[in-house]
């Protein structure tokens, strides 16, 4: 068993267990990363007031710490730090538009807590569970949501979706009316993750890039396969940032159950019989 899968399951924040003593930070090499390349640049400073009013030095914070310790950690390429406020706290506090006020929030394949933990700092009134499998990586999203002050709000869940949908030691299932994910898998394979996540009428908003019409043609015969309804395609944030944030929607209109495996009896129908 490797070490990115020896305590699956360990939730920290409000109602979890802390998933234990986190690994010594990386050694840094070379030099250390500059943190003021992830200042925001002035021409962007309207659409991020608009998208995270009074919690704009929160964000701040956050873009900070990509740039620093996400970058020394292997989360964020050193060449993203200085588009952290454009390609991605932006673009993903522009999802928020499509969340209900005081939604249940699950993130799968947080990653570095995109889109989820920006969610959290845009949104107080979200209750958000990071989903996230390698221990690295909810490493450094627990000492985030702890140094950011957002405990209250945001738990981190070490796992995979199915382990998160079907409960596992020390927790039981998670379930959400919001599911949202970010460049984790073609849309088949992430609503066959999500869905499952979801409450039944709750919606799987999926952050998607130009392909996504594409995307929704090829794969919604296997969404509704899986109890989805008709994908939708939205543009978020049209007016504050450009180009706007794209997601898929998938409401969760029915539950199937996975397919069963075939007994050792049918398998073998054409054996002798005892």
């Amino acid at each position: 068993m490797n070490r990115d899968d020896s305590t699956a399951g360990a939730v920290s924040g409000p109602g979890g267990m802390p998933p234990g003593p986190s690994p010594v930070r990386a050694e840094r090499s070379g030099q250390a990363p500059d943190p003021t390349v992830a200042a925001l640049p002035p021409e962007l400073a309207g659409a991020a007031r608009t998208l995270f009013g009074d919690r704009l030095d929160l964000a701040a914070a956050y873009a900070e710490l990509l740039a620093t310790d996400g970058v020394v950690r292997g989360l964020i390429g050193p060449r993203e730090a200085p588009r952290i406020w454009d390609r991605h706290l932006l673009n993903c506090a522009a999802v928020a538009e499509r969340i209900p006020e005081g939604s249940t929030v699950l993130d799968v394949g947080s990653g570095a807590g995109l889109p989820g933990l920006v969610l959290a700092i845009a949104r107080p009134d979200l209750t958000v569970t990071l989903v996230e499998p390698l221990a690295r990586r909810t490493s450094f999203l627990v000492e985030a949501v702890e140094g950011l002050g957002l405990t209250k709000t945001v738990r981190v869940f070490r796992g995979r979706a199915e382990e998160a949908a079907t409960g596992s030691t020390g927790t039981g299932p998670l379930s959400g009316g919001i599911v949202t994910a970010r460049a984790v898998a073609p849309l088949d394979r992430l609503a066959a993750w999500c869905l499952p996540l979801a409450v039944p009428g709750g919606r799987l908003v999926a952050m998607k890039g130009a392909s996504a019409a594409d995307e929704v043609a090829e794969h919604a015969e296997a969404v509704a396969g899986l109890g989805g309804g008709e994908p939708s395609v939205h543009r978020c944030g049209v007016g504050v940032i450009d180009p706007p944030a794209t997601v898929v929607e998938i409401v969760r209109e029915r539950i199937v159950a996975p397919p069963r495996a075939r007994s050792a009896s049918k398998r073998s129908r054409g054996g002798r019989r005892r």
